[in-house]
């Protein structure tokens, strides 16, 4: 079996100094309890498929998968790198299921999914990050789901040549990378990702694809400026992208990095109108945002702003 560790970052471990605030009402939750939260559930088992909604702990958990919605987390449930946000595990990776495509689409299939999200852990190890695993389900999803809309979460495949190149040419609807952060913050929240190879694997996509929906995120409530992150928006419509979240960190465990605040409902308010403004198509801006949070309705959402745009011109 593989040794597998969660990530404990080295300036924040068990430092009574910095422990994160209390949480406000506005970011509580209830425990997921329905009947098709367990069936959900069962689902994923079944199909041996893992999710990010359970390896990050997604407080959104109970909400999408009682809707049968669940973001399917590919190329196993062990990471290469140790970002200090993060709750999945950290470790040697085990090999490539060749089985995982098409058990991704008998899950669209089952549940009826219309709009479908694959994201993955990255994969340092493979000769291509994993590039080609996302073809290969998004290969099995056309033939199988061809009613089904695709949105991928993918890793930087940094330093993985063609990589990229590759997840454009079987055309995502949507292709989403989150930035996670401010630049300043990479070196300690994000050490393993550069910045402005993130900023360019996006603008990379659109110069491919323009037709292609390319979406970002970050989290705030980590140490950031407000100008910092108004530099992170404008440095993501440089790169023409479409679908900007902003959603409150939270701690997994308390050996990761701390929140430095829990950001206000009428901040995040502000943060999405200024976004608007600055030429997004579609912007999510609440404290419980995350990247797949109500992704079917932000989608269709998405694309009746594209064609209004259109209409303008």
């Amino acid at each position: 079996m593989n040794q597998v560790r969660k990530y404990r970052h080295p300036e924040k471990r068990n430092n009574p100094d910095q422990p994160s605030p209390r949480k406000p009402a506005w970011i509580r939750v209830k425990a997921p309890t329905s009947k098709a939260y367990g069936e959900t559930r069962r689902l994923m088992r079944e199909l041996n498929l893992a999710t990010v909604c359970e390896e990050a702990a997604c407080p959104n958990i109970g909400e999408c998968w009682a809707q049968k919605h669940a973001t399917v987390m590919i190329l196993g449930e062990i990471c290469t790198r140790a970002c200090a946000f993060c709750n999945v595990a950290t470790g040697k990776p085990d090999a490539v299921d060749p089985l995982e495509p098409e058990n991704v689409a008998i899950m669209a299939t089952v549940t009826g999914l219309k709009h479908m999200v694959i994201t993955s852990v990255d994969r340092d190890d493979l000769d291509d990050g994993g590039a080609s695993q996302f073809v290969a389900c998004l290969d099995k999803l056309r033939e199988m789901a061809p009613d089904t809309t695709v949105e991928i979460l993918t890793p930087d495949f940094r330093d993985k040549d063609g990589a990229i190149e590759a997840v454009a040419a079987a055309k995502p609807d949507v292709y989403n990378h989150n930035l996670e952060t401010v630049p300043r913050l990479y070196p300690t929240i994000r050490p393993g990702a550069r910045y402005f190879h993130s900023l360019k694997l996006l603008d990379t996509i659109k110069r491919i694809d323009p037709g292609i929906f390319t979406k970002s995120g970050i989290m705030v409530g980590l140490g950031e400026e407000r100008n910092e992150v108004l530099q992170v928006m404008d440095d993501l419509r440089s790169a023409d992208v479409d679908f900007l979240t902003i959603g409150q960190y939270l701690q997994p465990t308390p050996k990761h990095a701390p929140v430095d605040r829990f950001v206000p409902p009428e901040e995040f308010e502000e943060y999405g109108a200024i976004a608007l403004a600055k030429g997004f198509l579609k912007v999510s801006a609440t404290p419980l945002t995350r990247s797949s949070y109500h992704a079917d309705d932000d989608f269709r959402q998405l694309r009746a702003a594209r064609l209004a745009k259109l209409a303008e011109a």
